[in-house]
């Protein structure tokens, strides 16, 4: 079975980094099945029986999504509110479609490493920041929650055009490509 990548971002023709990753995996469609919520849902109502049967149907989850004030875009929020059930995703009566099975965050973020460490700007990591994410898939719906692929942008200053060098940028996604295939 493939891994299903729920693409998350607001604006993916914007896209630079996010836009250029799902170029790269739309190369190898026997790895994984793109599935890109704001194209989906624009009106951003959620067909919940569809998202679970798209999950059941695939071994593996990855959650693509920028940094967005620090959390996710907030379709992906409201993904998260409606998909993840009682019963289905979670509790004792059924809850444990997501239990065992290999879930991954991929993010971008528009800062420096740096920037996210302890002496950093931010003064708190990029795991720490998606600790809530860890702890709904890991702790919560008991899946297997494995390290987060992440690309560390260039801008000079929050808010800035990226500053990102091309060479950097198809090399990040060659490598999310490969972690795609590790996770599967």
């Amino acid at each position: 079975m493939k891994t299903l990548v729920i693409a998350a971002h607001p604006n993916l023709e914007e896209s630079v980094i996010n836009k250029r990753w799902l170029t790269e995996l739309r190369k190898h469609p026997d790895l994984c099945t793109i599935h890109t919520l704001a194209a989906c849902y624009p009106d951003g109502r959620i067909d919940v029986e569809r998202e679970h049967r798209l999950i059941e149907e695939h071994s593996s989850l990855i959650f693509q999504f920028p940094i967005y004030w620090f959390s996710c875009p907030p379709l992906l929020k409201t993904w998260f509110d409606e998909v993840l059930t009682h019963g289905w995703a979670y509790g004792r009566n059924g809850g444990d479609k997501l239990e065992g099975r290999k879930v991954a965050l991929a993010v971008t973020t528009g800062v420096r490493a740096e920037d996210y460490s302890i002496d950093g700007r931010y003064h708190y990591t990029l795991a720490q920041l998606l600790a809530p994410f860890e702890t709904t898939l890991r702790y919560y719906c008991r899946a297997d929650y494995q390290p987060f692929f992440a690309f560390y942008g260039a801008e000079l200053v929050p808010g800035e055009d990226y500053h990102s060098a091309a060479e950097e940028i198809e090399r990040s996604a060659e490598n999310y490509a490969r972690f795609v295939t590790a996770l599967s």
